[in-house]
């Protein structure tokens, strides 16, 4: 039977990091270790306040849960072990690494998956004003994909001098709910002048239906509006996407079936992440492989990274060491 570890992390950001919600300098993460015999399987996950997640409600849903995970527990059972869905992610996710170092054979077998290959990840630009964005811009220019955060006013400023201090780099946006229905239509044409590829979330969770009434050339991709594949359906016309997060979706067993269901619906897939260390982004890889849209570049906002992490030259991010995980 396991015998359960609970670490509460925090890494520094390199600078800041900012959305349409607020800021942060630090990526605060609970860690997840399951020993047995010998081996040990870990999982990170990063509570998200958004969904009411904090890191002591995760500690306190796992320390809770000790006797039933202790006792031995199947992925299926993860939900009814642990509620909060960041909790569950990292429970999921050390019980594949667990299991792949007892099989001795790593998670992308054991998944029945392809084996993983390696990627372009997005690389984000914090929101700012538009003169330090285009800055910003102009520095990540070599990058070939940047996710630019926006939701605040002067967000159509911000796109023409980003696209003018990066005009090689493949842009996608995430307005992370901060857009209003009445100013949607406006954006989205300012988006498809400047060759946006994918609109991330424009609007609060609330006001989905507005998508319905709105014509817009570049791809619409639910991020807050999208979790599990309970609900997925509901989503068909109003976004041609959808962000898979392991955080969201409550570990990768979860976030493989949502895949799946996803593409049966004809979305758009991307896998995307919360700030956080190498060990979050090593599952994450697995989902990616079938994704069109890869955005795995929290490793890369953090002033250090865990060793050994996932290799990246520049924006091609290598998959994990089984010393990592998986």
């Amino acid at each position: 039977m396991p015998a359960l570890t609970i670490a509460q992390e925090s890494w520094p950001i390199a600078g800041s990091f900012t959305i349409s919600r607020g800021s942060k300098t630090a990526a605060e993460m609970v860690v997840v270790t399951l020993e047995e015999e010998g081996h040990r399987g870990r999982g990170e996950c990063v509570p998200y306040p958004r969904y009411n997640e904090t890191v002591e409600g995760v500690v306190a849903s796992l320390e809770a849960a000790r006797a039933g995970i202790e006792a031995g527990f199947s992925h299926a059972e993860v939900p009814r072990l642990v509620k909060p869905r960041a909790a569950q992610n990292a429970l999921d996710c050390a019980l594949w690494d667990l299991e792949a170092k007892r099989a001795g054979k790593p998670v992308w077998q054991l998944a029945l998956l392809q084996q993983p290959r390696p990627m372009t990840t997005a690389y984000t630009l914090s929101l700012d004003t538009p003169e330090a964005m285009a800055r910003a811009a102009a520095e990540a220019s070599h990058r070939p994909l940047l996710k630019l955060k926006l939701g605040r006013e002067g967000d159509i400023e911000r796109l023409r001098l980003i696209r003018e201090a990066a005009p090689a780099s493949r842009l996608i946006i995430d307005a992370n709910e901060g857009w209003a229905p009445n100013e949607l239509p406006q954006l989205m044409k300012t988006c498809a002048a400047v060759g946006v590829e994918l609109v991330e979330q424009p609007l609060p969770v609330a006001d989905d239906e507005a998508l319905l009434r709105i014509t817009h050339d570049v791809p619409i991709c639910a991020d807050e509006s999208a979790h599990d594949r309970h609900n997925l359906h509901k989503l068909v016309g109003k976004y041609d996407a959808i962000n898979i997060k392991l955080d969201k979706t409550g570990g990768l067993t979860e976030a493989l079936a949502l895949a799946q269901a996803a593409r049966e619906l004809n979305f758009k897939i991307m896998v995307g992440c919360m700030v956080a260390t190498s060990l979050a982004m090593a599952p994450a890889m697995l989902v990616a492989q079938l994704a069109q849209v890869i955005d795995l570049d929290g490793p890369l906002l953090l002033a250090r990274d865990r060793n050994p992490g996932i290799s990246f030259d520049g924006s091609l991010m290598y998959p994990p060491e089984p010393e990592l995980w998986g």
